[in-house]
């Protein structure tokens, strides 16, 4: 389980996240979504002690972060971020094999059992005919897959993924969220994608600004009442696939006002309009 509380971050005096409640019970997968610049990355590295809050609390069944140290941490939670990994010359095996660093002490190396997870979590994600290739040499989406499998090596209680969707092609994008639906793991996962946080995630946290606009389940959340207001467009809500289905387009114009005499007071002929009059009265 992963909970945060009260987080409130700040860059150069500009308020970043404020308030901002989050709970991941066991074995759930809860999705962050939100606008760009709404706070989610900044959420996500606060989650996993890449950045201090100004204030605020993140548990890790019911352990702080910040009292997780080392092996402990690596125990806990594996992280995929949007940074992309130094351009070393490494083969994809030992990229995948960097994710049981944690059991690997300096002087014993890597176990048979490492190689062999390692193996397994590139297997997973449909990436094991990748094992020899240098890292470097890989697509943007085949490099996605192989850092998602040295997350998956790493076999922490808890994941956490910042747009783990980037590069991959539709088919590759519901194989990997349906195969972290099956994982025994609470995960927590930035998507921009609507449409694949309704059909994948069981709980939704929608940030606008920093702030928590709603929390809940799909359904509770993904409405065109919550989402219209948020993400500036118009949206229609229907059913494929068993799922929540979202189509989204320009925003809808809204009614202009009406004065007491009943002129248009918000379009320039309104205004033009009254200027004219006075002038006449003059």
């Amino acid at each position: 389980m992963i909970s945060a509380t009260d987080i409130r971050v700040e860059f150069g005096g500009a308020v970043v996240l404020s308030g901002v409640e989050l709970t991941a019970e066991t074995g759930s997968t809860v999705g962050l979504i939100g606008p760009n610049g709404s706070g989610k990355s900044t959420l996500l590295r606060v989650i996993h002690r890449a950045l201090r809050p100004r204030t605020g609390t993140v548990l890790v069944d019911e352990t702080s972060v910040d009292a997780l140290r080392g092996r402990a941490l690596a125990e806990r939670l594996a992280v995929v971020t949007q940074e992309a990994p130094a351009e070393t010359p490494i083969t994809v095996a030992d990229m995948v094999l960097l994710g049981r660093s944690p059991w690997a002490g300096a002087v014993r190396g890597y176990a048979r059992t490492d190689h062999v997870a390692a193996a397994a979590a590139l297997h997973r994600v449909g990436a094991r005919h990748l094992a020899d290739r240098p890292f470097t040499a890989l697509s943007g989406g085949e490099r996605q897959r192989v850092l998602i499998a040295r997350a998956l090596a790493q076999q922490a209680d808890h994941l956490l993924l910042d747009e783990p969707t980037n590069h991959l092609d539709i088919r590759y994008q519901h194989e990997l969220l349906s195969l972290l639906g099956e994982l025994a793991i609470t995960t927590v996962i930035v998507l921009h994608d609507l449409n694949l946080a309704a059909r994948y995630c069981d709980r939704l946290v929608l940030l606008d600004r920093g702030r928590v606009a709603a929390t809940g389940t799909v359904d509770e959340v993904l409405t065109p009442e919550l989402l219209e207001p948020v993400y500036g467009v118009s949206v229609q809500r229907s059913t494929a696939f068993d799922s929540p289905q979202l189509l989204f387009g320009p925003r809808r114009p809204q009614p202009e006002a009406i004065d007491r005499t009943g002129d248009l007071s918000g379009s320039p002929a309104g205004r033009s309009g009254e200027r004219v009059e006075q002038g006449v009265s003059q």
